[in-house]
């Protein structure tokens, strides 16, 4: 058995015992982007990333390839042109593993460091930024599978076991109160409520210390209260559980969100306690769901309950609840940025649907998170199936949601007049509804189509109507694009003050829960950035592109890695053009590749 380490620094073992490793740090870095990048590359195009500053690049890379098959052994093959690494079953690529659920994820422990650690190379700028990104996007691999090992096992009631997975996930991300939430929640059901405390309070400081924030009430709330806990005695007997439950179901329609929660967590307690395990899991389906859609700040808790609706619908057979729950679980994942596990979760549910009504919502899932990462052929047809079978099985806001969906890719590709006739007719969808609590999305969309289109009356309209109602909605997500649409709008009246003002405005309210919506946090950023460059205000826009940079690398949001390598290029970063050239290549825009300069 061969093992081929690419995280910490890098090295092979073979029947457990180092191997000699291959000579040259740009074998380690030939090596590392064969194996994690999406497309084979072509031999010319790899000469010229890592060996331009050699006397015959091509033959430097021809050396390369035969020092790694020496150090590699003949059982791997490195060959053809594009370049394609393929391995047998006995030689494992620990990077590789991460993109599989492991039998055993106790190997998760096991990894430590950043990809090629130690491994730098001066002389090719284009493939250093390429290795940062890559560094930032696997560490967020690791730190999303740590995540879904430590819920595993709280849903089995092995809390105890989620420690250490949560441990890890907080120092990949100290940063991210998600990681601290679920390290107190580990800590006080495995019975530690003064550990749990003292990491409630190490979060509190550093989030002041290092970001300036305040922690969310959940994060407090987890050091006592387990998932699905409910705080009032219980009624009793199956129709009290049954009764909180639609109790529950009608306060979230009426927008009672508090109330609709007690409710259901009163459901859960009571189906417990009459031990109708049926009826338990459809009760903490439909908190999980409440929690991740309708609360602020509580996507933590509601993952837990997901993942303990997920196990009983599996005991008991539940097919239509383990279908909803991985939906539910695969939308939080989108939203954090984390695409590789909202994938897993989103294939299994696909997996598992029989119906036009499950399908289309994990359709339209998996086409948001497809579109969010920059692959819009992907995102196009997966939205575009989705609104269908919505269509056919009368999901009138499923259709309005994914036709929404597919409008944003189309904006993002200059595409106006697609992206309007899919607007009206979500719109449209939303209307006959009466969905108001998503209608500042379609809305805002809407507008940002009318700004591009010059009629800057109507979109002022929209975008007053919408920031107006995503307040009332208390919904950040829907107040940060509104209050970006209108910097927009101000700054194409010229008013530079006004859309300062409000691009600031929209980077508060876009990022004041933890369980934000990534995307819209990049996209609003992306925003700031630009019209801090148009005013020569360089010092402004630079921590902003730094940020920028991270996030998008982090959450793999392909297309604003190439955005923000360009606005460190304008901030005069000249090596920073041949990265976002680099990463253009692989996302199918052509409004993107149009302000990539040749």
């Amino acid at each position: 058995m061969v093992r081929i380490r690419l995280l910490g620094p890098p090295a092979i073992e073979r029947d457990g015992a180092p191997a000699r490793p291959p000579r040259g740090r740009k074998s380690w870095a030939l090596l590392a982007y064969l194996v994690l990048t999406d497309r084979p590359p072509g031999r010319r195009h790899l000469a010229e990333l890592l060996f331009g500053d050699a006397d015959d690049p091509l033959a430097a890379l021809r050396w390369t390839l035969a020092e790694l098959r020496r150090a590699l052994g003949p059982a791997a093959s490195l060959g053809g042109d594009p370049l394609v690494a393929s391995f047998p079953a006995d030689i494992e690529v620990d990077v590789l593993l991460l993109g599989r659920d492991p039998a055993d994820p106790a190997a998760l422990l096991e990894l430590g460091g950043e990809l090629l650690e130690g491994v730098q190379l001066a002389s090719s700028p284009a493939f250093d930024s390429w290795l940062l990104v890559e560094r930032h996007r696997v560490s967020a691999v690791v730190e999303a599978r740590l995540r879904q090992a430590a819920y595993a096992l709280l849903a089995a009631g092995r809390a105890r076991e989620a420690v250490p997975y949560a441990s890890r996930a907080v120092a990949r991300n100290p940063l991210e109160e998600g990681n601290h939430e679920l390290l107190v929640r580990s800590l006080a059901l495995a019975g530690d409520r003064a550990a749990a405390a003292r990491q409630v309070a190490v979060c509190e400081d550093l989030l002041r210390n290092e970001l300036g924030l305040a922690v969310s009430p959940a994060l407090r709330e987890a050091a006592s209260a387990g998932p699905g806990r409910a705080t009032v005695l219980p009624l009793g007997g199956r129709a009290a559980a049954a009764g909180q439950l639609e109790a529950g179901r009608a306060a979230l329609l009426a927008g009672a969100v508090d109330a609709g929660l007690e409710c259901l967590r009163q459901a859960v307690a009571e189906a417990a306690r009459c031990q109708d395990e049926r009826l338990r899991a459809t009760a903490l389906l439909e908190l999980g769901k409440a929690l991740v859609h309708s609360a602020r700040g509580r996507d933590e808790e509601g993952v837990v309950v997901l993942h303990e609706a997920i196990q009983l619908a599996g005991q008991e057979g539940e097919r239509a609840t383990a279908v909803t729950a991985y939906r539910v679980l695969g939308f939080a994942e989108v939203q954090a940025g984390r695409r590789g596990t909202a994938e897993s979760w989103l294939g299994r549910a696909q997996a598992l649907a029989e119906t036009d009504d499950e399908l289309a919502p994990i359709l339209g899932v998996r086409g948001m998170n497809a579109s969010d990462r920059g692959d819009y052929p992907a995102a196009f047809e997966l939205l575009g199936e989705s609104a269908e079978r919505a269509h056919r099985c009368g999901d009138q806001r499923q259709q309005a949601w994914s036709l929404s969906i597919a409008a944003r890719a189309h904006l993002l590709r200059a595409e106006r007049s697609q992206a309007s006739v899919a607007l009206s007719r979500s719109l449209e969808l939303v209307r006959q509804q009466r969905w108001m609590a998503f209608l500042p999305w379609p809305q805002t969309l809407r507008a940002e189509a009318d700004l591009l289109g010059g009629d800057l009356e109507g979109a002022g309209e929209r975008l007053e109507h919408a920031w107006v109602l995503a307040c009332r909605l208390d919904d950040p997500c829907w107040e940060g694009m509104a209050a970006r649409g209108l910097g927009l709008l101000h700054a194409a009246k010229g008013e530079h003050r006004a859309a300062a003002r409000w691009l600031d405005e929209a980077l508060a309210r876009s990022t004041r829960v933890p369980d934000r919506y990534q995307w819209i946090h990049a996209h609003v950023l992306d925003t700031a950035i630009t019209a801090a460059l148009g005013r020569d205000e360089h010092e402004r826009a630079r921590p902003l592109a730094r940020a920028l940079a991270a996030l998008a690398a982090r959450c793999d949001m392909r297309e604003l890695v190439v955005r923000a390598h360009l606005h460190h290029w304008r901030l005069g970063e000249g090596r920073a053009l041949a990265s976002a050239r680099l990463f253009a290549a692989g996302v199918d825009n052509p409004a993107l590749l149009k302000d990539v300069p040749a």
